[in-house]
């Protein structure tokens, strides 16, 4: 009994950690994941394939948070892989991505068909109990799971709306050398900006999510000691939006094809990597 599916990763509107309000939208960067079923055993065992430096706990509390939810954790334990397409700790709800991607796979091996909100909370709950999560997360789960983006309430889990980013833009992620564990923040560090984060999500619901994007961008920049001049050279540039995304070090810009090229050569001269995708239509999917 085997089951694959897929998410994607997921870009900063509105960061939760000040307020427990965050934004997200999906981008078409994926994480496959594969749930190998076993009668025999009891033990679910992970594997992250290219990084096996990484922590496997997540994957293996998502596949045991279906079984306990569908009855069946006497009945089996599994092998759970990904191979995943997301740089993690970056910025880019790698965690969200990958566990929404295993817990919808292991419904799949279990030719079961979860409403799309079972997974999500699912995907949450293991979220919080791994320790990968300060808030909950829901704004980069639904914009993950999803493949659109999303205004949320983290602490209550609702989606207050839900909107779609022109495919034809480009997505550019500038990617420095240094990760950063969202683990490893400390809310009360950014208590001070909560006020100003507000702001953001007021305007990010009213429709202004380009806007919502590069304020909360600035503000988070300012307080997790990053870069800000990345996001503000893109915006020089020709970009429509740009900023840090997530705690980062990613910084994220929203782009016109024909200004892409320009963005790219500034970011060039500082070095790490960058990566062209486009907002995600498609969101979580089993894959045959």
């Amino acid at each position: 009994m085997e089951g694959r599916s897929s998410a994607c990763a997921s870009a900063t509107v509105v960061n939760a950690i000040a307020t427990g309000e965050g934004g997200a939208f999906g981008i078409e960067l994926r994480v496959l994941a594969k749930v190998r079923l076993d009668e025999h055993s009891k033990k679910i065992r992970g594997k992250i394939r290219g990084a096996p430096q990484e922590d496997t706990t997540l994957m293996e509390v998502c596949v045991r948070k279906v079984l306990e939810f569908l009855g069946l954790e006497r009945e089996y334990g599994a092998i759970v892989e990904t191979d995943t397409g997301i740089p993690i700790a970056v910025g880019l709800s790698s965690s969200s991505a990958a566990s929404n991607a295993v817990v919808l796979a292991t419904f799949a091996a279990l030719d079961e068909k979860p409403k799309p909100e079972t997974v999500i909370d699912l995907a949450i709950d293991a979220s919080f109990e791994a320790g990968v999560t300060v808030t909950g997360a829901l704004d980069d789960a639904a914009a993950s799971y999803l493949g659109c983006g999303v205004i949320t309430n983290n602490r209550e889990r609702r989606i207050l709306k839900k909107f779609t980013i022109d495919p034809e833009l480009e997505v550019l992620i500038h990617i420095p050398p240094e990760r950063t564990y969202t683990c490893s923040v400390t809310p009360r560090r950014v208590k001070s900006i909560a006020k100003f984060v507000r702001a953001a999500h007021r305007q990010a619901l009213l429709g202004n999510v380009f806007g919502a994007m590069t304020l909360n961008g600035l503000l988070y920049s300012s307080v997790l000691g990053q870069d800000p001049t990345t996001a503000l050279d893109a915006i020089s540039s020709g970009a429509i939006a740009a900023g840090l995304t997530g705690t980062g070090p990613a910084t994220i810009a929203i782009s016109k094809p024909e200004k892409s090229q320009r963005i790219k050569r500034v970011w060039k001269s500082r070095g790490g990597r960058i990566l062209v995708t486009k907002p995600s239509t498609a969101g979580a999917r089993v894959e045959s």
